[in-house]
């Protein structure tokens, strides 16, 4: 009961207990010496903690509080290591439970590290909460408190190691000692390692690092790092780790042929180490690389002759004849066949031989066949004497540059003054000056310049007759006539003949000649000029995409501005499920065109072009902006035309638009041509050099926009690009740096060997920049860099390119393509084939001849064989076969093949002049 300012509190033993509330001095009445750890409790409800203290720790020397809070309580105080708090220690709050009705008390002390430090116990520094009421005491849980802290010394370090692929890996990792205990991180390459994120590594086990099944990525620099509460973390030592390949044979080739030709020999059969190719110091294949066996091939058997046979008996031309066979014995394995003669006859009757026919009828056949040849002679005289007088051609022999642009020496042969067909009519015939012209020729058309006649003009081939020789010569068959030798500055006709170029050649003759440099950095892949009813060629340089425009396809007195353009940005066309991407997506236009003829688009592609590997398939895009299939490269139609070259796609087509070619594996074995280039050039550090791998499109504009932005970058290409085989059969590249000298240069840990997903390279990414390296060098002396970059695909080709190169070398101009300088020609340049001679072709093949020389030998001639329908529906098939090969021979100007094509027809159907010499010599005939 509470009496004065005591409260006294019966005990157990009989004795009495004083509380003095004021000063909390604790006495004790009888045989008592220390506050009981309970006091009985009167029936009812004992304190209730609602707030208990937690474990502590004390941070440098910044104290803790300890709380505690308790519902009904008249008193709580706090005792540590057994001992009571003074009061004066204690803040206390005490409230009022609104639901309830109980009073709540609340109290806290502070607990210092000179506290804790000062404490020598058997075990933590602990405090705990007595409640009081005037029902009983509660006590609360014990609170330990400890100085917390950590060591910088890691107990075990991680060490590095070298293991093989898909091989298990455990690096190990003891924190250094802390309270409370720390918390370990991992670290690859100073990035934090997430295991939620691969599943192929956990780094839950005791602290441990543990990759299931080690990857090339896996390689790197690995850290330990621990930490606690203590505003601190350690780093442990790094570990390098190395996942290695080890080299794995190829299988055996086929063994070799025997290499006795007689008698005992040896085979061969070989393997390499390259599947896999030992990396990142991989263990080398075991065992030999080269197996040999014994062999015995079957000796050659020389034929031989067997004894002559009897004579036979004597024939009615006074003959007889004797047999003998080879076989005695046959030739075998390879032998030689007997020399000699099989069969011989000779006069049976020794000259005694009496014929039927009268000596005076051999005298009649004699004198009559000595006539025949006379009246032969006399017509072949006059024949030529006639076609002297009447020919009208003043070229006899034009080197073969005039009609593919070279430049090469040749010779004029001149007719008699007033020859309206001489490339220069005026001037006079000097025979005793000889004069040499050097330059391009384009010829020109007569038509453009002379009148002629309908006869001489629409003459079937078989009228005039022109070889090529072995120099490449084209003679139209005239007679000779005297020599002359003129020479013109380069690029123009002979002088006194001015290049005809019309009004619409002449605006925009000067708008096309524009350098490589200028191209180059263009930012717009685009070409544009005005064509008309002749016709003319337009490129975009560097790209392999060009447009013809056959003479005629624009109608008389008419004109139009043509363009023809290149997607750079992400095409609009999306390849649905496996097809993908084989070139650049173009546009020609304007789309209201409409060309009288077909005209060939040119579109390069990177396939390895092989019907049973892959689908090809045209498509366009509507003005609505959806794609829609065109035609397959194998389907026969009447509105289109495509023809697949190793490169590029030839297209005839009479509407302008937006194409672009789709592929579709059939197979694994489909395979997409990727060019392969390193670039290089010094980072900002002069010490560090950066090595760049592109794998691009096997197409021209593909890899000029990848020189474009070295050009910008300041790159070098250090190597020329090489041509890699790159198979659908799902298997990633594979891109590694060798052979780098050790004590001069060092490459950036860990970059030596990169792989690229399969899906990146085989769809096309708009990032072509697969592989980048850094190397260093020991010092600034060392200017020059050999080493070998490596791409490969895994179970698939490989590529080496080896790079040498000087750290001082200044940059170079990548490459200049031969369509750069002139993106548009216009007129009768722009074709091979000169106009009038085309015209004859066309005028002999278009109607089919008796024994069937017609169009579509010429088309066969030049391997079109599918789709010849297409041809058929037009109104000259011929004109549109030659247009095609105009398109395919853009830069070969491949005359040669053409003519001899022309020539095997003749042979074939003797329709057109006899002709000295054969394709060998003439190497054509038109």
């Amino acid at each position: 009961p509470l009496w004065g300012s005591f409260l006294l509190v019966p005990m157990f033993d009989g004795s009495l207990t004083v509380l003095t509330l004021q000063l909390f001095d604790v006495f004790f009445l009888c045989n008592s010496e220390a506050l009981p750890e309970s006091i009985p409790s009167a029936p009812g409800t004992l304190p209730h903690f609602l707030e208990e203290p937690d474990d502590s720790y004390i941070i440098k020397s910044n104290p803790i509080v300890l709380r505690c809070r308790a519902v009904p309580a008249m008193q709580i105080f706090f005792k540590c290591n057994g001992e009571w708090v003074h009061q004066n220690e204690h803040v206390s709050h005490e409230s009022l439970d609104e639901a309830t009705g109980l009073k709540v008390r609340e109290v806290s002390i502070n607990v210092t590290r000179q506290q804790v430090e000062d404490f020598h116990g058997p075990e933590d520094y602990w405090c705990q909460c007595v409640a009081w009421s005037h029902l009983g005491t509660s006590k609360s849980r014990k609170a330990s408190v400890r100085i917390a802290y950590l060591r910088k010394n890691f107990e075990q370090d991680p060490q590095g190691k070298e293991v093989p692929i898909e091989g298990m890996i455990v690096l190990h990792c003891r924190p250094p000692e802390g309270v409370p205990a720390a918390e370990v991180e991992w670290l690859k390459n100073e990035e934090p390692i997430d295991s939620n994120l691969d599943e192929n590594i956990d780094t839950r086990a005791d602290h441990n690092l543990i990759i299931r099944q080690a990857r090339l990525s896996d390689s790197g620099n690995y850290t330990c790092m621990a930490a606690n509460i203590v505003w601190v973390k350690r780093r442990s030592l790094s570990a390098t780790l190395v996942v290695c390949v080890n080299g794995g044979w190829s299988s055996w080739t086929e063994w070799s042929s025997c290499n006795a030709r007689c008698g005992r020999g040896w085979q061969k059969r070989s393997r390499t180490c390259t599947n896999p190719a030992p990396l990142n110091g991989g263990a080398f294949c075991e065992g030999m690389s080269v197996q040999k066996i014994t062999c015995t091939s079957l000796c050659p058997v020389d034929g031989s002759w067997e004894v002559w046979s009897e004579w036979s008996v004597c024939s009615p031309e006074c003959e007889h004849l004797r047999v003998r066979e080879c076989a005695a014995p046959a030739p075998r394995n390879g032998g030689k066949h007997c020399e000699g003669l099989s069969q011989e006859s000779e006069n049976c009757t020794e000259g005694l031989c009496i014929q039927d026919v009268e000596r005076g009828g051999d005298i009649a056949l004699y004198s009559g066949l000595a006539a025949a040849v006379l009246a032969v002679a006399v017509l072949a005289l006059g024949v030529t004497l006639y076609r002297r007088s009447q020919s009208e051609y003043g070229v006899d022999v034009i080197d073969s540059s005039a009609l593919t642009g070279g430049f090469q020496t040749f010779n004029f042969k001149t007719v008699r003054q007033g020859n309206s067909l001489l490339l220069n009519s005026s001037l006079q015939p000097e025979l005793t000056v000889s004069r040499t012209y050097s330059g391009p020729i384009c010829l020109q058309d007569p038509l453009d310049k002379e009148l002629m006649t309908e006869s001489s003009l629409f003459n079937p081939l078989a009228d005039i007759k022109v070889k090529v020789q072995s120099s490449f010569m084209v003679s139209l068959g005239v007679s000779d006539r005297a020599e002359y030798h003129g020479k013109a500055p380069p690029g123009s006709f002979p002088q006194g003949t001015p290049r005809p170029f019309g009004t619409i050649q002449a605006r925009n003759k000067a708008m096309f000649i524009q350098s490589l440099a200028s191209i180059s950095s263009s930012s717009e892949l685009r070409s544009t000029a005005l064509f008309g009813h002749l016709g003319g060629r337009l490129v975009i340089p560097n790209t392999g995409v060009s447009l013809l425009i056959p003479h005629g396809a624009i109608p008389e007195e008419s004109s139009w501005e043509i363009y023809l353009a290149i997607t750079q940005k992400e095409s609009s066309l999306e390849p649905e499920g496996p097809e993908v991407l084989l070139g650049p997506e173009v546009s020609c236009g304007p789309p209201e065109l409409a060309a009288s003829s077909p005209c060939a688009l040119s579109i390069p592609h990177c396939a390895h072009a092989d019907p049973q590997h892959w689908s090809i398939r045209l498509k366009r895009r509507t003005p609505q902006g959806t794609w829609e299939e065109v035609m397959s490269v194998e389907e026969e139609t009447t509105s289109c035309y495509c023809l697949l070259d190793p490169y590029a796609c030839h297209i005839l087509l009479n509407s302008f638009g937006t194409y672009a070619l789709i592929g579709e594996p059939i197979s694994d074995c489909a395979v997409r041509q990727l060019k392969v280039a390193v670039f290089g050039c010094l980072s900002c550090n002069s010490l560090d050099y950066n090595l760049r791998v592109y794998c691009v499109d096997n197409t021209p504009c593909a890899f000029q926009e990848v020189v474009s932005d070295e050009r910008l970058q300041g790159g070098q290409l250090l190597e020329e690009p090489k041509l890699l085989h790159f198979k659908g059969n799902t298997c990633s590249l594979q891109i590694s740096v060798l052979d780098v000298p050790p004590f001069l240069w060092r490459i950036k840990p860990f970059t030596a060997c990169q792989e690229v997903p399969f899906s990146r390279v085989w769809r096309g990414s708009s990032r072509p920049l697969l592989g980048a390296f850094s190397l260093e060098r020991f010092s600034p002396a060392t200017t020059q860099l050999c080493c070998t970059v490596c791409v490969r695909q895994l179970q698939g080709h490989e590529q080496l390119l080896h790079v040498q190169t000087s750290t001082e070398r200044e940059n170079i101009t990548f490459f200049a393509h031969e369509d750069s300088a002139f993106p548009a020609q216009l007129g009768p340049k722009a074709f091979k084939i000169p106009r009038s001679i085309r015209q004859r072709i066309c005028a002999t093949f278009d109607s089919p001849g008796a024994k069937g020389k017609d169009w579509q030998m010429l088309a066969q001639k030049n391997s079109i064989s599918r789709n010849l329908s297409f041809f058929a529906a037009q109104s000259s098939p011929s004109a549109v076969i030659l247009d095609l090969w105009e398109a395919r021979h853009q830069h070969d100007g491949d005359l040669d093949s053409l003519a001899c094509a022309l020539e095997e027809i003749g042979r074939t159907h003797s329709q057109l002049p006899d002709v000295t010499g054969g394709c060998a010599h003439a190497r054509g005939i038109f």
